[in-house]
């Protein structure tokens, strides 16, 4: 009995350990994002979503693919800078998945700017040792 507490009581650890990694992995790839979509290079953001991955913007119709997904942040960037994410939550789902919840605050551009207040879910697939788009939905709190 004392093995199977201490064998329990060792996984919990590993487990929060690993849950903690993946954050901040999560957290540096949505610092990458903000990076690269603030200094124009959408190529780059699109390089964080999977092939195949979805984006579901507000106002706007599902778009797959990453020549799609470039295109939307590229027109995107014409009326809006200055983003920043952070993820709040990540919650595994299975050994190549996780769920993200976080909140963005973006700049519109022009002679007001205003910042805009959000949060998003990201669904991210890891692929070798690394994290990718899968999914993406957003809106805003006004």
């Amino acid at each position: 009995m004392r093995k199977l507490t201490y064998c329990a009581a060792l996984l919990l650890v590993a487990t929060r350990a690993a849950l903690a990694q993946d954050l901040s992995t999560i957290q540096a790839h949505n610092e990458r994002f903000a990076a690269a979509f603030n200094s124009g290079d959408f190529a780059a953001v699109a390089r964080l979503y999977a092939e195949d991955a979805r984006i579901l913007p507000p106002g706007a119709e599902m778009m797959q693919g990453r020549e799609a997904i470039q295109g939307y942040w590229t027109a995107a960037a014409d009326t809006v800078g200055n983003a920043k994410l952070t993820a709040i939550e990540v919650k595994p789902m299975g050994e190549s998945h996780a769920r993200e919840i976080g909140k963005f605050t973006l700049k519109t551009k022009g002679d007001s700017p205003q910042e805009i207040v959000g949060k998003y879910i990201v669904i991210w697939q890891k692929k070798g040792e690394d994290w990718q788009i899968a999914d993406d939905i957003w809106n805003i709190n006004n």
